[in-house]
């Protein structure tokens, strides 16, 4: 575990959850399509509320979407739908719920038609990731012209909840983006 003082601002003295997430996450390059899968989701779930809060219901949401599998959540019907709106573990906002179903169909597209959604994703920063040193959490963005155009291409695919802002969020969870600031033991070398 690093040294408290040394972590990025944000997660110095957050709870346990939000420093392992930190420590052990955030910022990781990932290539993984369940695990790409699993952070949409949960950015999107995030729009409006805590990182915190929503990190909370991870298990919830894993519980209620069978382990995040795309596959059957694509099929979900209005039966699933309605379940979901009366789990009392995840964010029961009717808009973000059926973003999950409407993501996972697109997610699935993007898959059939580039092979992979991490091979997407990373064709955007010809699979190497954007390393940045900041210093002081004021420097970090909530958005660049990199999320601009990831979001606006994920719109045109059919995804919602994927505004720059959460798209930008999104890119720095799975590692596209590294915004570990510079001391930060958890930064990539």
């Amino acid at each position: 575990m690093p040294d408290q003082d040394q972590r990025c601002a944000w997660a110095r003295n957050a709870p346990d959850l939000m420093k392992a997430y930190h420590d052990e996450e955030w910022g990781r390059p990932s290539r993984d399509d369940a695990y790409l899968f699993e952070l949409l989701v949960l950015e999107g779930a995030q729009a409006g509320l805590s990182w915190s809060t929503v990190l909370g219901k991870r298990e919830n949401y894993r519980r209620a979407l069978h382990g995040f599998d795309r596959s059957r959540i694509a099929g979900y019907g209005q039966e699933d739908t309605d379940r979901l709106l009366a789990d009392p573990g995840i964010v029961r906002n009717r808009l973000k719920v059926a973003s999950v179903v409407r993501n996972a169909r697109s997610f699935e597209r993007v898959r059939e038609e580039h092979g992979s959604f991490a091979a997407y994703l990373w064709g955007w920063v010809d699979g190497e990731p954007v390393v940045n040193r900041f210093t002081e959490p004021s420097q970090v963005p909530v958005s660049t012209p990199l999320s601009d155009r990831v979001s606006k291409d994920l719109k045109a695919r059919g995804f919602n909840f994927v505004g720059t802002t959460i798209v930008y969020s999104y890119l720095q969870a799975v590692g596209v983006v590294d915004d570990h600031l510079a001391g930060c033991p958890a930064a990539s070398a």
